[in-house]
């Protein structure tokens, strides 16, 4: 393992570790968040495994437009590859934010969102950027299932990364 590698990694276990400190409910009562009972307001038809996303990406078909919907440093470290950086959609600017950038893009276009800040459960970001997309008729939008966290089920089961910006 390299010393970039277990940096980062202990970076993503560090702040995994913080998210899953603070409890649900303090996400159940935020009007920016879904449920905080799983995944229930997204259907499993929207979500889409991490090793679906990779094959995606190996596709020469059209690339899905792929957004991190999460904390800047994280991305900062590691994303997925292509992805765009639009900021933490639990809150007003970063679904300002996410507005701004899908204005101009078809509705029908497929777009990916992910965060990976923390348990699936317990993910303050990632189901208000879906139903924002939901509200404004897009109509082929996934969410990336992160399990643990974007360490955990992407980094170190190898998939292809990029870093900075």
């Amino acid at each position: 393992m390299s010393l970039e590698f277990g940096r980062r990694h202990l970076l993503f276990a560090a702040l995994a570790g913080l998210a899953a400190k603070i409890p649900t409910a303090a996400f159940a009562a935020s009007p920016l968040s879904g449920s905080a009972n799983g995944d229930a307001d997204i259907p499993t038809s929207a979500l889409l495994e991490p090793n679906e996303l990779v094959q995606m990406l190996k596709s020469t078909q059209e690339k899905p437009l792929i957004l991190q919907v999460g904390v800047h440093v994280l991305y900062a470290q590691a994303h997925v590859p292509g992805s765009e950086y639009i900021g933490a959609a639990g809150s007003l600017s970063g679904l300002e934010a996410l507005r701004h950038r899908v204005a101009s893009v078809n509705k029908a276009r497929l777009i990916v969102l992910y965060c990976g800040c923390c348990p699936w459960e317990s993910c303050p970001n990632i189901r208000p950027a879906f139903n924002q997309l939901l509200s404004m008729s897009f109509t082929h939008v996934k969410a990336l299932h992160v399990a643990e966290n974007f360490g955990t089920d992407w980094v170190d089961k190898g998939y292809p990364v990029e870093s900075g910006r």
